[in-house]
């Protein structure tokens, strides 16, 4: 593949004249099938106690782990904001991770997708923090401190967005043009190589990009002097973590 063609917008896969589709278009719904497919095939025998499958037991343990990022980071409760963060970060993160896969390349390393995930967020934003604190008092947050800070507020919402599509886009296409071009001086050792770091760092982007996510919807969420929620079955207080995943421990009564 000529290197001028890493990125999957320029190669084409089946071209009738009239339409056509691109590598971005086909990976993109490959890695869409293979999450539908594993997700059925991991959840049609749920079950708890010894019986519990392997593959079970990861999905619960990636499950449990993304519940606490969000609360640690939206100290609100994590099932609202699961299903949307949940599935922005296993999308990217099974992207890049299929690059170890001959022949594939990440959707992740077209602008056209990371700007999709950008908008997705740019409009989730305003959906949960209307959801969360109301119209006004959502609309009210872009004119505080005064109202000359609306057109800064604006251009600051529009901006981050831009950031979160470009620095994916950027950090993904670049990783795949460094291993190409090893691939054409050293094809052994150094390629074998960047392509485990590369996994490595398809995952941080992942993680990056869902926590970056769930930062602005807390922010859009969190009205200005709004007091932290109080316990809830998915934020319960006190949470210590004894042999096990969130297990409370009972307090002693004060004699």
């Amino acid at each position: 593949m000529d290197l001028t063609q890493i990125t999957p917008d320029e190669i084409i896969l089946w071209d009738w004249g009239w339409g056509a589709i691109n590598a971005t278009m086909a990976f993109t719904w490959a890695v869409m099938a293979l999450l539908g497919v594993g997700s059925w095939l991991v959840t049609r025998h749920l079950t708890t106690g010894p019986g519990m499958s392997r593959w079970q037991n990861l999905l619960e343990v990636v499950v449990d782990y993304m519940r606490r990022q969000i609360i640690e980071i939206g100290d609100q409760p994590a099932r609202r904001y699961l299903p949307f963060v949940g599935t922005l970060f296993v999308f990217i993160a099974v992207s890049n991770l299929l690059l170890i896969v001959p022949g594939f390349i990440a959707p992740t390393a077209s602008l056209s997708t990371t700007a999709a995930l950008a908008l997705c967020v740019f409009v989730a934003v305003p959906i949960y923090g209307i959801a969360a604190t109301g119209v006004r008092t959502y609309l009210r947050q872009y004119v505080q401190p005064t109202v000359f800070m609306l057109p800064f507020n604006v251009i600051g919402e529009l901006t981050r967005t831009l950031a979160l599509a470009v620095r994916l886009f950027g950090n993904v296409l670049s990783s795949t043009k460094i291993v190409a071009i090893l691939l054409a001086v050293a094809p052994l050792i150094f390629p074998a190589v960047l392509s485990v770091l590369g996994l490595v760092t398809g995952l941080i982007q992942a993680y990056i990009f869902a926590v970056l996510a769930m930062v602005y919807i807390a922010s859009g969420t969190r009205a200005h002097g709004r007091a932290a929620p109080g316990p809830t079955a998915d934020h319960p207080d006190p949470v210590t973590v004894v042999g096990g995943v969130g297990s409370p421990i009972p307090q002693q009564e004060e004699s």
